[in-house]
């Protein structure tokens, strides 16, 4: 191993010259106080990819979870260029890092979506080496998510972590509190997420509207830009906003497009890489065929309320915001997403008289419906569009949520749950 190389590997490997004191050394990288995340890793052998958007959390997970284990690991981050130099071929990595490799190293790639063909070099790692264990983060995934499917067919398993949802912010709040100020403590926090979003620098700095600037730019000009060579930075921008100011409606491509000054497939183009860096989801709609429904047309949605407020609205307080049913419905989204599972499909169900439901999540055969309610419910009432969908689709479950009321009922046979917030998780935990 080269100077340079070993230079790179120390800044990043501090207990390797004194690996007793590695747990320490995780400990001290990870934010403080410790957010608890509902995502977990698995350490079978093969290699487990951790996906996400930027500063979502990804590295400080694995340093979490590294520091309980007993084994070694060895982080190699792609964003250095000695590293991507040792990553053109898995087997001269490996046998270049034997020095600094046990059988029982773990192996950490991080941001690998800085490597020329990470899927490829990630395939040649396990298949020379199947019983070592390997993470590896990435933001940006746009051409990767496929090749990786292609390549690491049953070598890897993904996991996607986005900033801190509404049940992991929870964990914050004093366990001592009375259930009345416990419920006041996650409505400020809900509140928090309307306007700031999740992001662990927003949430743990001094400034978060600063914090959220700094991200937008970095998602702009670092990964979309600098990773996927964006001609017209400007129009990337433009469509942005656009996102921002139709959140939650559907999407114009070509309106889009003419006020971007770009034609629609570079339009198109751009929005699926903002797409796969995890800042907006474009949501398609459930066609079941028992009415006459919208099939085509697709809504967009942000990943995180903060970046959308960055972009579009400001933080102007939610009780005087024109915008704030469009806010709740997104956050809402945010929390589905975040509670999850990685086969669900998240939709939205309009018929063509008008009827909507604001999300469909089909989880195998079985239907999770939502309504989102930004209004404090005094009783618990049905929409005609709900009443619709029930009798067309039968769902699992009617969620709707609110910011008040709770409260269980049963509407022609189906469970109908009207729940707050934090209780969203709950919801898709249900079986």
């Amino acid at each position: 191993m080269d100077e340079s190389l070993q230079v790179v590997i120390r800044t990043h490997n501090p207990w390797l010259l004194e690996p007793r004191t590695q747990r320490a050394s995780l400990e001290r990288l990870l934010p403080d106080p410790w957010v608890p995340r509902s995502r977990t890793l698995d350490l079978r052998s093969g290699a487990q990819l951790l996906v996400g958007p930027r500063q979502a959390g990804k590295t400080s997970l694995i340093r979490h979870v590294l520091a309980r284990q007993d084994a070694p690991a060895l982080f190699l981050v792609a964003e250095e260029p000695r590293i991507r130099q040792l990553c053109a071929s898995p087997a001269e990595a490996l046998e270049e890092l034997q020095g600094v490799l046990t059988p029982e190293t773990i192996l950490v790639f991080d941001e690998v979506q800085h490597l020329g063909d990470a899927p490829l070099f990630l395939k040649g790692l396990v298949d020379l080496e199947p019983i070592r264990r390997i993470l590896v983060t990435g933001s940006s995934s746009f051409q990767f998510r496929a090749k990786t499917r292609e390549s690491l067919a049953g070598r890897a398993r993904r996991t996607r972590l986005l900033s801190f949802s509404l049940a992991e912010l929870s964990a914050t709040i004093d366990a001592d509190l009375l259930p009345a100020m416990r419920e006041q403590a996650l409505s400020d926090l809900w509140r928090r997420l309307l306007l700031h979003g999740g992001y662990p620098a927003v949430w743990h700095g001094d400034d978060p509207v600063a914090e959220l600037h700094h991200l937008v730019e970095a998602f702009v000009l670092k990964d979309a830009s600098d990773l996927h060579t964006i001609v017209h930075p400007s129009a990337l921008r433009t469509l942005l906003r656009l996102a921002a100011a139709d959140l939650g409606n559907l999407v114009n491509m070509n309106a889009w497009a003419a006020q971007a000054g770009v034609s629609r497939g570079t339009a198109s183009r751009y929005l699926e890489i903002v797409a796969e860096a995890h800042v907006v989801q474009l949501v398609a709609p459930f066609v079941g065929g028992k009415r006459a429904e919208v099939t085509g047309a697709q809504k967009v949605f942000f990943l995180d309320n903060g970046l959308r407020n960055t972009l579009f609205g400001g933080f102007g307080e939610i009780a005087n915001r024109a915008d704030r049913g469009a806010l709740f419905e997104n956050c809402v989204f945010c929390e589905i997403c975040k509670s999850a599972e990685l086969l669900d499909e998240i939709l939205y169900w309009r018929s063509k008289n008008g009827a909507e439901v604001d999300f469909v999540i089909r989880r195998g055969d079985r239907l999770i419906a939502v309504e989102a309610k930004a209004g404090a419910l005094a009783a618990p009432r049905l929409s005609r569009s709900a009443r619709s969908f029930i009798d067309a689709y039968r769902p699992a479950v009617f969620a709707v949520v609110n910011s008040a009321l709770r409260h269980d009922a049963k509407v022609d046979g189906v469970q109908v749950r009207f729940r707050r917030p934090w209780e969203i998780s709950g919801l898709l935990a249900e079986r």
